[in-house]
């Protein structure tokens, strides 16, 4: 991040622009339902004004602790490996982002969601719903406990299955700072067909995988992943540019 002189000698911060070779593109031929979706001109880059950097915050009162385990619902425990996913929230300078607002949806142990639109063969867990969300602490960390999600077929292609993977959603310091993205689990089978996950520009892909923490696994309890969340700049987790609600 570097900084901006206004007339007023106010001094506003400047992003880094993520390079134009690591960003994921809006339309990729391969993942079908962009060329539904995505813009038909090219997207424009607006300029950084105060509103990045200032605006309203999101209060700790409205998220409580037992938002952050998706193994308890509904009086029961979910079935599943139980792992605790952890890491940080970063703003492009490397520095923390506190009070950033984390929240997840992911598939259940079968992998199949809580979702209308979901009705593949596959079993729901009643003590499972999927959703998650926790706010940043001052050293910008963040922490869930929930169950591995299984892969799941999406019709994108012959024999298209997803693989293992968990959505977020995260406000950084105003609500225009705002990513969308998947994390991903270390040395999947599936990452070779998926054309999602392959839309990512290959010298951009290590960011949206997590790494296995033996240091962090709970012996007798959960496994270990951590995964670092960087909002803007050269080192941006790769994100989605248009949330559309769809669950693939």
């Amino acid at each position: 991040m570097t900084g901006i002189t206004t007339g007023g000698g106010l001094v506003l911060p400047r992003y880094t622009r993520e390079d134009a070779a690591t960003r994921t593109p809006v339309g990729f031929p391969e993942y079908r339902s962009t060329g539904l979706r995505a813009p038909l001109r090219t997207p424009v880059d607006l300029p950084h004004r105060l509103t990045e950097v200032t605006g309203p915050v999101l209060g700790e009162d409205r998220v409580l602790a037992q938002d952050a385990d998706l193994t308890w619902r509904n009086g029961g425990e979910a079935v599943g490996q139980r792992i605790l996913v952890h890491g940080r929230v970063l703003d492009s300078d490397g520095r923390p982002v506190p009070g950033a607002l984390v929240e997840v949806w992911q598939a259940n142990a079968s992998g199949r969601y809580r979702h209308v639109v979901d009705n593949w063969p596959a079993p729901l867990d009643p003590h499972f719903d999927g959703l998650g969300r926790v706010v940043t602490d001052s050293l910008g960390r963040y922490e869930f406990l929930t169950i591995k999600p299984g892969a799941y077929p999406w019709g994108n292609h012959h024999n298209a299955w997803r693989p293992a993977h968990i959505h977020f959603s995260l406000f950084g310091r105003a609500f225009t700072q705002r990513i969308v993205t998947q994390m991903y689990f270390p040395e999947d089978p599936l990452f070779g067909q998926d054309p999602i996950f392959n839309a990512i520009p290959a010298a951009a892909r290590h960011r949206a995988i997590s790494r296995f923490s033996l240091e962090r696994t709970q012996d007798n309890w959960a496994l270990a992943f951590e995964w670092d969340i960087v909002l803007r700049g050269v080192d941006q987790t790769p994100f989605e540019t248009e949330d559309d609600g769809d669950v693939a």
